[in-house]
Parts: C-alpha cells; structure tokens; sequence
C-alpha cells in the first residue's frame, strides 16, 4: 500500500487548484451520505492519495463536494443507472465504472454488467489499470 501511494504521489501533475486530502470526518459524511460503509482501503486510499492527479483516469474523491468525481455524485448517478446498490463507485468512465464491493475486490461494471475478473484490492487495480492507462 505505502509502494503504491508513493507511486502515485511521484507520478502526480502539477496543477493550478491542487486536490487536497479528506479529513477522516469527510469520510464519514460520505459514508452517512450514501448509507453503506466504505470498503478499508477504499479509505485508505482516500486519506492517503485521493490529491494525486495523474493520466485520464479520474478516481473520486471526498475533499470538495462541488467536484465532479465527489464520491457521494459518481456513487449516485452509477446506482441510477443500474450498478447494484452494494457496490462503491470508485472511477466513472463514462457509463461505465470500477467500483468495490465490501470485501475491497474492484469490478469493472460495464453495460450492466460485471467485465473480466476483479483485481483483488484497489492498489491491485491502481498499479494494473490507472497507472498503465495513460
């Protein structure tokens, strides 16, 4: 986890507005928003890397509600549109979307439907998907 948050925060573009990193208290206003528990390292990650900018891929975040990848949004909108209520949205690419489910596996749920195999953590995901998207 540390290796990959290190990664990232080296890979990360410099920006005008930079992302800040959630306090634990946005976290449990998300939780309290979209009313199912956050995986753990789905809140890790948040902590940790949830600032970084990097390639085409846009994680969510909890920082700024006014964002376009406000988790409690992207979450949200997935949902409405037929992802199963217990799974997390964690990367909208256009109608489709990486989310978690409780046990911290990321599918990727494309029209309306699970694609492939999980990846076995978010940090499996992060190394195998965003960070070879770009």
């Amino acid at each position: 986890m540390n290796e990959v948050i290190d990664q990232l925060q080296s890979l990360s573009e410099s920006v005008p507005v930079p992302l800040e990193l959630p306090s634990f208290e946005q976290l449990v206003e998300v939780e309290e928003q979209i009313l199912i528990p956050l995986p753990v390292d789905l809140k890790e990650y948040l902590l940790h890397g949830s600032n970084v900018i990097y390639g085409t891929l846009e994680p969510v975040t909890v920082s700024d509600p006014g964002s376009h990848t406000y988790l409690a949004e992207v979450a949200s909108y997935a949902w409405s549109i037929g992802l199963p209520r217990e799974m997390v949205a964690i990367c909208q690419v256009g109608d489709s979307f990486y989310c978690m489910d409780q046990e911290g596996q990321v599918h990727l749920w494309q029209d309306g439907d699970y694609q492939d195999e999980p990846w076995e953590s978010i940090w499996q995901w992060i190394e195998h998907v965003w960070l070879q998207n770009d």
